[in-house]
């Protein structure tokens, strides 16, 4: 049995799909494909070490070697425990309601007063000032050779 194997087997354990599994160990599900992928040999060590401090009630030594139990403790059963819980809140005791009565929960209460009030309109106008008209006085020409020559308009 391969480390692929060790973590397939953790996902069974947790009963978590390659999706769920990715997201609670925080990487990308295709990080999970290439992992378990047959082109790869090794996960990376962030990839353990992700594992290992989310679910660090795996055995580091299990997961890396197979040396051991999955826990650390004894044999865990890795099939999914199937347990009867009552589907209705009224035939479960934990959850009966407390005595709420349901469709209180679901009345719709106007509000009173409306959450966007209007905003005030904000004018703005443009002035245009007129400019006297403006007359060239002088003109530069600069040069490569460092010179230059100043033309004026005659009067």
């Amino acid at each position: 049995m391969d480390i692929k194997d060790r973590i397939k087997m953790i996902m069974e354990h947790e009963q978590m799909t390659a999706a769920a599994f990715a997201e609670s160990i925080g990487v990308a599900q295709a990080t999970i494909s290439h992992t378990l992928g047959d082109r790869n040999k090794y996960p990376s060590t962030d990839f353990i070490m992700r594992l290992h401090d989310k679910y660090n009630h795996i055995s580091l030594d299990w997961l890396l070697t197979g040396k051991g139990t999955m826990t650390g403790e004894e044999e865990v059963s890795i099939s999914p425990k199937k347990e009867n819980y009552p589907l209705f809140a009224s035939e479960n005791p934990l959850n009966s309601g407390n005595g709420t009565n349901i469709s209180e929960n679901r009345k719709e209460i106007p509000l009173e007063k409306p959450l966007n009030t209007p905003k005030d309109i904000v004018k703005q106008e443009i002035i245009y000032k007129e400019r006297p008209a403006r007359k060239i006085t002088e003109i530069r020409i600069f040069f490569d050779d460092n010179t230059y020559e100043t033309f004026r308009p005659e009067k």
